[in-house]
């Protein structure tokens, strides 16, 4: 490989190869780049593939439906641009284009440019997709091959059918039960919703020999059991309870105890509940609270004088309270019952009607990969896609990899197709759906020989850069610990060792007072005294707030800002600030500071929703009150909604001035005309104009986000009034 080419022309397009590109060092620029040579059939024998592709044959496979998008757009504008470039309408659009056309003959540039001409034209139909989406395809597109129906359809949430079948199952199974059985279903159980959640997560997890018996057996069995296990420890503490009382007695009469730790109201009461606990054979819980402690060789020794006495039950209460919460419970054996029994009625009715969930797409295409035909489907998947490119790799699981794995065969490196996983396994943040750091270690091992680093990160500054790659590179030299995944194989080597990246910089540098501030600081509260989680995240909220605002105000003064060669010094202003939080907690933490302070915030929540917010219950307040203006009940609601925020005195003068609530009705009457004629949004955009929300709002510390909620809700509302009739 030429190390004067950039790694994205250079790029062997055959075989299995794998790129790790750390964050900012130009990953879906690559990926483009890669697709342009695809369709230019760029590379020759060397490192080019066999022929020429179009966007159909070329497989790209992310993992989220935003990702999708935007790489395809990405993809279809760099291919627009490359051939207006090809054509001389317009400069090169980057050095690396620039860097692609020379390497091609003069005379070959229209031709080229009628190809990224075509392929930018038919990029809505190229094979641009998230994991699930394609494997949908392959199954509906080689439905005869996979085993799989013709028309089937993707349902997102199955939650209705598997409460339907988990009611099938609370019908068959637990409605028939009576005595001890019934008894511990209605305390445990309670009913089928509160079963769901502890039966979905135990889906796919049914053992070799799991028990044929019903679940009113498996519990009335596992309760003899547990009555059985409860009498043989209760048995030896009605005498022993009379034994250390009598002991406990004796050492505070002779003194030989702390009577500090040791007094007769303290221990009087344990022993009462130990007797009473062991002379009633239904009793199974113990609660005697400190007395496990105190009760105990180490206890009394700590609590006696001279020597401490010894006794059976001394010794055997450090072990009663875990003896008595590991008694036997039928949960288990009656859970893994109806997680087996529903998982697979589950799969029955999805069948018989035809429905897939997202996993399910995965697993049969997989399930017909691996079976008798499955080479034969691998080999019409292989020739439709002959290239394929997973982006974000780092986040595949093992059913996806074997997926891949065998239409590709990773190991086997076939010159006639092209298999490119790019990730980052530090950027793995997809445990929680099955993926895991084995599999990449799997691909990485497979790629032996045929890794790629992208080793330039173009968003970050220098000092930024260098000062992530110092806290890895001190990681790796420990021993203990080394390495960014703390884990090593047997011969001690580390898997997946961290890889350096060089910066290109930004050209703007932040300055505090005339000097570069630096990248990474850490701050830690200095105190004595422990602190409470609150009190810890209050105090570290007031020391971010406090020195962001120390920024903003030095950016005003000509303190803070940004210098740059050949442009005037900029100062430091609110948007050029993001704060990291991890979770809601210490975001509000965090406003409430700024708010303090004077400085407005915007918290931004992938789990937020606009509807969750107040906006949005005052909103439909309106919407009711504007559809029918003349009840009054909904139009007084609206009027005393929080977001309107009306004196007191004026909504009084409502109930007071029949002429006051004339002309509100009216008002109302107006908007709902204008709904009927205009639609929803110019109606709630006058109806903001009029009760000048917009200046009362911007007054307020959370204004901007109260009227971007509002905006944002006026737009949805009209685009589903698109879809329906009426108000």
């Amino acid at each position: 490989m030429s190390n004067q080419q950039p790694l994205a022309l250079a790029f062997p397009l055959k075989g299995s190869q794998l790129i790790e590109a750390s964050a900012g060092t130009g990953k879906t620029f690559t990926i483009s780049a890669l697709y342009l040579r695809l369709i230019l059939g760029h590379g020759g024998e060397a490192s080019g593939f066999a022929r020429e592709l179009l966007p159909p044959q070329i497989l790209v496979v992310t993992f989220t439906d935003a990702a999708t998008k935007e790489l395809r757009e990405r993809i279809r504008t760099r291919l627009a641009e490359a051939a207006r470039f090809f054509r001389d309408e317009s400069p090169p659009p980057d050095a690396l284009i620039d860097e692609l056309r020379a390497q091609f003959d003069p005379q070959q540039w229209p031709g080229c440019a009628n190809r990224l001409d075509i392929a930018a034209q038919w990029m809505d139909e190229a094979a641009v997709s998230t994991i699930h989406s394609w494997c949908q395809r392959m199954l509906r597109e080689h439905a005869f091959d996979s085993g799989s129906l013709f028309t089937q359809t993707l349902e997102t949430d199955h939650s209705d059918l598997l409460g339907e079948v988990l009611r099938d199952y609370w019908r068959l199974f637990c409605y028939p039960m009576q005595g001890d059985a019934l008894n511990w279903v209605r305390s445990h159980w309670g009913g089928p919703a509160a079963l769901l959640p502890r039966v979905r997560g135990l889906f796919g997890t049914e053992r070799e020999g799991d028990s044929e018996k019903t679940p009113s057996e498996l519990i009335e069995d596992c309760l003899q059991e547990r009555r059985a296990a409860l009498v043989e420890l209760k048995g030896p503490w009605r005498q022993w309870a009379d034994e250390l009382l009598a002991i406990c007695h004796q050492g505070v009469a002779n003194k030989t105890v702390d009577g500090r730790k040791m007094q007769a109201r303290y221990f009087e009461p344990w022993f009462e509940k130990l007797k009473a606990w062991a002379e009633d054979e239904s009793l199974e819980q113990l609660d005697i609270g400190t007395g496990f402690a105190r009760l105990t060789p180490e206890g009394m020794a700590e609590a006696w004088k001279g020597e401490p006495p010894s006794h059976p039950g001394l010794d055997a209460m450090p072990v009663l309270k875990s003896s008595l919460d590991n008694l036997p419970t039928p949960d288990a054996a009656v859970l893994q019952h109806a997680a087996k029994w529903v998982g697979a009625r589950f799969e029955d009715e999805k069948r018989r009607r035809a429905e897939m969930g997202f996993d399910d797409m995965l697993l049969r295409l997989d399930a017909a990969l691996q079976s008798d035909g499955g080479e034969r489907l691998a080999t019409l998947i292989r020739e439709q896609f002959p290239v394929a490119l997973i982006d974000e790799f780092q986040d595949t699981d093992p059913v996806q990899y074997r997926i891949f794995e065998s239409i590709y065969r990773i190991e086997e490196d076939n010159p006639e197709t092209g298999l490119f996983l790019i990730g980052d396994p530090k950027q793995a943040i997809y445990a929680f759906r099955g993926a895991d750091i084995y599999t990449y270690l799997r691909a990485r091992q497979a790629t032996t020989g045929r890794l790629h680093t992208l080793g330039t990160n173009f968003r970050s500054s220098h000092g930024m850069v260098s000062a992530v790659n110092h806290v890895f590179e001190r990681a790796e030299s420990r021993e203990q610990g080394r390495g960014a995944f703390l884990f090593r194989e047997k011969d001690g080597e580390n898997p997946v060792p961290f890889q350096p990246v060089k910066a290109q910089g930004r050209k703007e540098h932040l300055q505090v007072s005339g000097l570069d501030v630096p990248a990474l600081n850490i701050w830690h509260l200095s105190t004595d005294k422990p602190l409470s989680g609150a009190v810890y995240r209050q105090q570290l909220a007031a020391a971010c707030a406090s020195e962001i605002t120390s920024l903003l105000n030095g950016g005003q003064t000509g303190r803070a800002g940004f210098a740059q060669e050949d442009k005037d010094w900029r100062g430091l202003r609110p948007a050029d600030i993001a704060i990291l939080v991890r979770d809601g907690k210490e975001a509000q933490a965090v406003r409430g500071e700024l708010a303090a302070r004077g400085v407005r915030s915007v918290y931004l929540s992938d789990k937020d929703s606009v509807f969750a917010a107040q906006e949005a219950h005052d909103l439909l307040s309106w919407l009711k009150a504007c559809a029918e203006p003349d009840v009054e009940r909904s139009l007084k609601a609206a009027l005393a909604c929080i977001t309107l925020n009306l004196p007191l005195a004026e909504l009084e003068r409502l109930n007071q001035d029949e002429l006051v609530w004339e002309t509100r009705v009216m008002q109302f009457r107006g908007y709902r005309e204008l709904w009927r004629k205009q639609g929803v949004l110019p109606m709630l955009r006058r109806l903001l104009h009029d009760f000048q929300l917009p200046q009362m709002l911007i007054a307020r510390s959370d204004g901007e986000r109260v009227l971007t909620n509002l905006l944002h809700l006026s737009e949805l509302l009209q685009q589903a009034a698109s879809e329906l009739d009426g108000e």
